[in-house]
């Protein structure tokens, strides 16, 4: 956290729920639990760079020891923290969109996906588009935890997440290039606690 905020000391007032959200996933993970992540556009890249950072290695070696799996295969593995980008679910979601509702895309697979100890992760920089409030409200009645990113304003999100990391700007480039320091710093401190014991 220190590295984060002298690098970008204009997170310092987000400190209390970046350390928040660090806790709610590791707390996801610990009990069994996986991460779905959703946003639009930009946000939707974020959710696709998030996944890979906790699918594989980001900072750290991650030696798998599953014995189950054949030496020679398990060499070239990597220990993995489950998560899914529905974003990326191109062909269930266009089916949707096109056959019922499009602004309950993601709430669709949310409520397909989701179960008990799982965790969602809302991206949206203004906190108020329409499929990723549709899709947190869905978890919020399946009693699955909810993690907002947005920008510096109160929004929909904020008001139905358990936790939002506001970042100090209001601009969507400038909240989404502070978005990209915090889920790193996010995917960092997690693979710390797995995997460098």
């Amino acid at each position: 956290m220190k590295e984060l905020l002298q690098r970008y000391s204009n997170l310092t007032n987000c400190k209390v729920s970046i350390e928040k959200s660090v806790d709610m996933i590791i707390n996801t993970y610990e009990n069994g639990g996986k991460i779905l992540v959703c946003g639009n556009g930009g946000s939707a890249a974020d959710c696709e760079h998030i996944v890979g950072e906790l699918m594989k290695g980001f900072l750290s070696h991650r030696e798998v020891t599953d014995e189950r799996i054949p030496e020679d295969i398990r060499k070239n593995l990597q220990g993995s923290l489950p998560a899914i980008s529905i974003p990326s679910q191109c062909a269930i979601l266009s089916a949707f969109i096109n056959d019922v509702e499009p602004s309950m895309a993601y709430a669709q697979m949310v409520y397909g996906y989701a179960k008990e100890n799982d965790l969602l992760i809302c991206i949206s920089t203004s906190g108020n588009s329409k499929n990723v409030v549709n899709a947190a409200e869905v978890a919020k009645a399946m009693n699955i935890k909810t993690i907002a990113m947005t920008g510096d304003r109160d929004s929909l999100l904020s008001n139905i997440c358990d936790v939002t990391i506001q970042v100090p700007e209001t601009e969507t480039y400038k909240i989404q290039e502070l978005h990209l320091p915090v889920y790193h710093y996010l995917c960092a401190e997690t693979e710390k606690h797995f995997f460098n014991k």
